[in-house]
């Protein structure tokens, strides 16, 4: 009679939850790395890039900045200004560990802050939309959007200035700033209506105070910018093209 022997006990697989932490972790730490690379008030003065863009707009309250700061984990990167609307230039922040820059970054000024002269106004959004329209290596757009007012006329043009970028395959996200402001049921039909309006493209719930989507948003923007897992591409953290970089907050 042959004796029998128990097989050795399996250890019980990871969860989910620990990988998804872990590419979080991920994503929170490239984004620590961001530095404030060059500002430009026509799109004709930045430089020629040849690393990843990810472009952040939104109407001039929607919370750009603060999402911006808190992905980073830094207060003051992005300039926020007590007067919506003063920030008129386009400002680049550098990603990348170990001095190589990996992607870029890019604030776009606010649109729609209705104490700004209309003048102004018009010269904001042409600035923003041939930067969206023509700039070869942006890769993705975030649009901030407050949901207590859902997305606005102005947020309606801005999708049709992108929609033929988007049907080719630019990556472009909602985000739904502000949610702490939101009851849970609100914040689920905030969700589910802006899916409807964008087009295609992804909506997250995010709130700097109660940390939510910050690592979701931020995985989402590290899968972009690496679209084959790896360290994408690469280049000398200062361009030999860059024209000497000023603070933002001097420019606004």
């Amino acid at each position: 009679m042959t004796a029998t022997t128990n097989p050795k006990p399996q250890p019980p697989p990871k969860p989910a939850a620990a990988s998804e932490k872990s590419a979080g972790a991920v994503a929170m730490g490239w984004l620590h790395t961001a530095k404030f690379l060059t500002t430009a008030p026509q799109l004709h003065f930045l430089p020629a890039l040849d690393v990843p863009e990810i472009a952040f707009v939104g109407r001039s309250n929607a919370g750009k900045s603060t999402c911006i700061n808190t992905l980073t984990q830094q207060k003051q990167l992005a300039f926020a200004s007590k007067r919506p609307g003063r920030t008129q230039h386009i400002n680049l922040f550098s990603l990348g560990k170990q001095g190589v820059m990996d992607a870029v970054l890019t604030d776009l000024p606010g649109y729609g802050y209705a104490a700004v002269p209309k003048q102004d106004k018009i010269r904001w959004q042409q600035v923003m939309a041939n930067y969206l329209v023509s700039r070869e290596n942006l890769k993705g757009i975030v649009l901030m959007c407050d949901p207590r007012h859902g997305m606005t006329e102005l947020d309606e043009v801005l999708l049709d200035v992108i929609r033929p970028r988007v049907e080719e395959g630019l990556k472009f996200l909602v985000v739904l700033t502000k949610a702490d402001k939101l009851t849970r049921a609100e914040g689920a039909k905030a969700l589910s209506i802006t899916k409807l309006q964008a087009g295609g493209g992804e909506v997250r719930l995010f709130s700097a105070p109660k940390r939510t989507g910050i690592e979701e948003v931020a995985t989402l923007l590290w899968d972009w910018a690496h679209p084959q897992g790896g360290a994408g591409l690469s280049a000398p953290m200062t361009p030999a093209s860059e024209p000497e970089a000023t603070d933002p907050s001097d420019a606004a």
